[in-house]
């Protein structure tokens, strides 16, 4: 069944469906139709342009400090994360996630019965956006929290001002908070084709007959599961030698067996020349070094990284430099070059998640506000990307250290040595912690499991506090839980302090006291 969406279109490319209960109570929180701009009254201690996560922390932390505070948003409050990212998109792979392979049911007990239904999946998502949207709302915001909130763009006119429609901001500090939006590679064909970004992809109604995907990072790999364990054929299409390019090879091969499993078409190492629209389908020429294919689908999704917003803002005029693909030149304490104007989140962050964006705009409001020197580099984020199974990592992984010739002993617990991973049928991941040659200073760690993005925190808990690998093998974890692995990684690093020097003391004191 072709998939479908319909309605009109936000600043996030996402076409809403006003129709939809869900949506209109949605849109009620985020823009609200009736909102009137308040009157700015002096200045301002903190101007905030955009309402994503960075700037809607930074804006509900600094009014709740007492600052007076003004929050703009052209779009969506929320940003991406409420209306097309995270939100939306694990609410999907939930649903996915309740339809596994019918061999691994079966093996549980429950033959499998029936198929998926995608258009419930979709409106359960849609629902749960709507049901969580109070919290980023316009009203919430203004009556609660003090801010003033204006809908409309904002522009830099001035070192210490904005221009919001005919209205005039002052501000002692600003903060640009205005995200990212999906890249579309320059691919002959590909943006005339008008393909799905996942701005645009949750807006379908029914299941596409077959998706294809350009792309094999977290996004695309997340979709593609989710997409063909609700009913879709699913076509993966990249250059790369296998999916997660970032990912050391072996944590990301359980995701790709995976993928495989659930009948994901991969076309690894492959190019594509150029796209057509004919008719309703969508035509991809694609190759190899051997030879080349034509690819038809029905639906499109793009999902190649993301770029920051940074048009249309004003920022050459007011000193703020800035690099088409970092996004807005910021130092260690996330101020821009012009030292009243700081920036947070997707538009100035490598690591474009929303909880990179949530810490990065509490420093910034303790270095805006109160002159602080909290470092962008003291933060140590993790990531995790939310395939079944999940991969998670925090600090160093294996191709990083060898890139930056970091020297690091490997600790290695896989799930098919793990009680509970066998109890499970979740033996295809493992635990890997990094640690400096000559101490058990935790580096990093790489988990691949269900739920590897619940796991690394135990993991990102001890490198903020020091707390070495060897301790960890002494906090007792329940039995039997994934989670043990970690345990066990300790015990693998403290078993090699016993030296044969301290074995064959040991020895000698184990004989004198027989």
């Amino acid at each position: 069944m072709q998939g479908t969406s319909k309605g009109k279109t936000d600043r996030l490319g996402a076409a809403l469906l006003p129709e939809d209960s869900h949506d209109i109570r949605l849109l009620s929180h985020v823009r609200p139709g009736d909102w009137q701009n308040p009157e700015p009254q002096g200045r301002y201690n903190l101007v905030v342009i955009g309402g994503g996560t960075a700037g809607l922390v930074t804006a509900a932390g600094a009014a709740g400090l007492g600052a007076r505070v003004a929050l703009i948003e052209g779009g969506l409050l929320g940003g991406d994360c409420l209306n097309a990212g995270c939100v939306p998109s694990k609410a999907i792979l939930r649903s996915a996630k309740a339809r596994v392979a019918p061999a691994t049911n079966a093996e549980l007990g429950y033959p499998a019965e029936g198929g998926p239904d995608f258009g419930r999946a979709f409106e359960r998502m849609r629902q749960l956006r709507a049901d969580l949207s109070p919290v980023d709302s316009a009203r919430r915001f203004r009556d609660e929290l003090g801010v003033d909130v204006y809908q409309g763009r904002g522009r830099f006119e001035s070192p210490d001002s904005v221009r919001v429609g005919d209205q005039s901001l002052l501000f002692h500090r600003a903060v640009i908070a205005t995200g990212a939006s999906p890249s579309i590679p320059p691919i002959p064909g590909l943006a005339e084709s008008t393909p799905h970004t996942n701005e645009s992809i949750f807006t379908l109604t029914e299941a596409p007959g077959h998706l294809i995907i350009i792309g094999t990072g977290p996004i695309g790999c997340e979709l593609a599961q989710a997409f063909r364990r609700l009913g879709s054929d699913v076509t993966m299409v990249a250059p790369d030698e296998h999916i997660l390019p970032r990912e050391d090879r072996d944590a990301s091969l359980p995701v790709q067996r995976a993928l495989e499993s659930d009948g994901v078409q991969l076309l690894l190492r492959h190019s594509i020349e150029k796209v057509q629209r004919v008719g309703d389908e969508t035509l991809l020429h694609v190759k190899t070094d051997e030879e080349g294919r034509e690819l038809r689908c029905d639906q499109l999704l793009v999902a190649t990284g993301r770029s920051p917003n940074i048009e249309g803002l004003g920022l050459a005029e007011v000193g703020v430099e800035t690099d088409p693909q970092q996004g807005i030149k910021v130092d260690d304490r996330l101020q821009t070059t012009n030292p009243r104007i700081y920036a947070a989140g997707d538009v100035c962050l490598e690591q474009k998640f929303t909880h990179a964006a949530d810490f990065a705009a509490r420093t910034v409001i303790q270095n805006a506000l109160f002159r602080g020197s909290r470092k962008l580099s003291s933060l140590l984020i993790p990531r995790c990307t939310y395939t079944d199974p999940e991969i998670a990592s925090v600090g160093l992984s294996l191709n990083q250290a060898a890139e930056e010739k970091i020297e690091v002993r490997e600790w290695t617990v896989p799930f098919a040595d793990l009680d509970r991973a066998r109890l499970d049928g979740d033996t295809d991941g493992f635990v890997r912690i990094l640690t400096g040659m000559k101490s058990d200073k935790i580096l990093g760690a790489t988990i691949v499991a269900r739920h590897a993005g619940d796991l690394i925190g135990e993991v990102a808990t001890a490198m903020s506090a020091g707390v070495g690998l060897g301790k960890l093998a002494n906090v007792i974890h329940p039995y039997p839980t994934q989670a043990d692995a970690i345990r066990k990684a300790g015990d693998l690093y403290n078993r090699t302090r016993l030296t044969p020097l301290v074995k064959r003391l040991f020895a000698l004191w184990f004989r004198w006291n027989r």
